[in-house]
């Protein structure tokens, strides 16, 4: 004979401690929720407007320079500092915690072109419109122990920028101006010159994983491949507009993105220089700077048109774009070592501290709360291509003069494909060929 009796175990709705929450029995059988799916999309909709709520991306600024902001680098080694350059030739070391500067030194006369600091984070090179390539001691501008070069080099030409080569026993680094050079730190002439070309080279950097590889851009359009073991250059890709800079991945040695005049990033394989990877649309004016997160999946550009956006690596469109009223052309653009922050330098003498997460909290979080955090991530990323999810997560206010331009720029390129497809139909069939959007970009291919 069977007898049905209630069996309760206390430890399943006793409390184990007192501060703890008193547990709620549930059960989890679909038949008895049969609206859930309702109900977490409700919860999406609630958590993807609670995001752009509470989306304050401005985090301050570090003010104290009297010329625009030119060049930026962070401490490889110590996460809160920050070395800047602006046109004046004044270097200041920041620290970000507390968003006070640590140091000033008059570095150059005229402006600062570039600024680096070796794997090892105790030396740094700068270099300047003075033709001056100049070593100082870290260690020694943090503490302000002396504020002197600990070496000096003049160079016979004018020199546009410089990057040290990564590597814990690397003593190379590499300028660019009229050539790129290859120069060790023992010695002051430069080991071998590269040209392949007629005019400046604007920038050059090297990949931090095939520490070997190194790219620099030019005025006359040209992006080019170098291999330091080597005596001449690798590969040369001629664009349609300048390149003004170029990033490699951090985490794919083989992928590098260049930010050019026409308005646009293009994300390059090395190894098939004949069209880009991916293009990263949005801006409406020359893009100056990008800069690589840590992780690799995403990069920060700098504008003509006074905005920063951050693109995901796959995607062609910008997730985040930032703006302020004061904020002017910007010169340059760094993440910080733990890719949680942007620092973005700009032409009215101010850097800015951005969260690359507009909407993500600063400062300790409790438990309950990092699991909710968590639950709404995953709920806006299950119901992210339903319309009204996406339509808000998308939407981004910016200022009328870029959105004046942005439909003055999408009427000219409808007005564009028009006018081919109108060409295409009263000419010859195979007169005007289709031309892949990704092979527009790129003129020429030489190796």
């Amino acid at each position: 004979m069977k007898v049905k009796v209630l069996s309760r175990n206390p430890s399943d709705y006793l409390k184990t401690r007192s501060g703890d929450l008193p547990r709620l029995p549930r059960n989890t059988d679909p038949a008895l929720h049969p609206h859930a799916a309702q109900r977490e999309y409700t919860a999406a909709l609630n958590a993807v407007k609670l995001q752009r709520v509470f989306s304050k991306p401005f985090v301050g600024s570090l003010d104290g320079h009297r010329d625009g902001v030119y060049g930026m680098v962070t401490h490889p080694k110590y996460l809160p500092i920050v070395i800047s350059g602006a046109c004046d030739g004044v270097i200041k070391s920041w620290n970000v915690t507390t968003q006070s500067c640590i140091c000033s030194v008059q570095a150059h006369s005229g402006f600062v072109r570039g600024i680096c600091v070796n794997q090892d984070g105790d030396s740094m090179i700068s270099v300047g419109d003075d033709q001056m390539v100049k070593f100082w001691n870290v260690n020694d501008i943090l503490t302000k122990s002396t504020l002197d070069p600990s070496q000096t080099i003049s160079s016979k030409t004018l020199l546009t920028g410089v990057d040290y080569q990564w590597g814990s026993a690397a003593h190379t680094f590499a300028t660019c101006g009229t050539a790129v050079g290859i120069w060790n730190v023992n010695r002051s002439e430069p080991l071998r010159n590269f040209t392949w070309g007629i005019d400046t080279i604007t920038s050059v950097v090297f990949n931090k994983v095939e520490t070997y590889m190194l790219a620099s851009t030019a005025q006359d359009r040209n992006l080019v491949l170098y291999d330091t073991r080597e005596n001449q250059p690798l590969r040369k890709v001629v664009l349609v507009q300048k390149a003004n800079q170029v990033a490699f991945n951090p985490m794919e040695a083989f992928n590098f993105t260049a930010a050019c005049d026409d308005n646009n990033l293009y994300t390059f394989d090395m190894r098939k220089l004949s069209s880009p990877l991916n293009i990263h649309m949005g801006h409406v004016m020359a893009v100056l700077c990008v800069d690589y997160s840590p992780t690799g999946r995403e990069l920060v550009s700098g504008s003509y048109d006074k905005t920063v956006r951050i693109f995901e690596t796959t995607k062609g469109r910008s997730r985040e774009v930032y703006h302020t009223k004061r904020m002017q052309r910007l010169f340059a653009v760094k993440y910080s070592r733990d890719a949680k922050f942007i620092l973005t330098g700009s032409d009215e003498t101010n850097i800015r501290l951005w969260k690359s997460l507009a909407w993500d909290k600063l400062g300790p979080l409790g438990a309950r709360e990092k699991t909710a955090l968590q639950y709404s991530t995953a709920l806006i990323e299950r119901y992210q291509h339903h319309p009204q999810v996406r339509r808000i997560k998308r939407h981004r206010r910016v200022p009328g003069m870029i959105r004046s331009i942005s439909s003055e720029h999408q009427i000219i390129r409808t007005s564009r494909k028009i006018r081919e497809e109108n060409k295409r139909k009263h000419s010859k069939p195979g007169a005007v060929p289709r031309v892949a959007e990704r092979a527009k970009p790129v003129v020429t291919e030489d190796v």
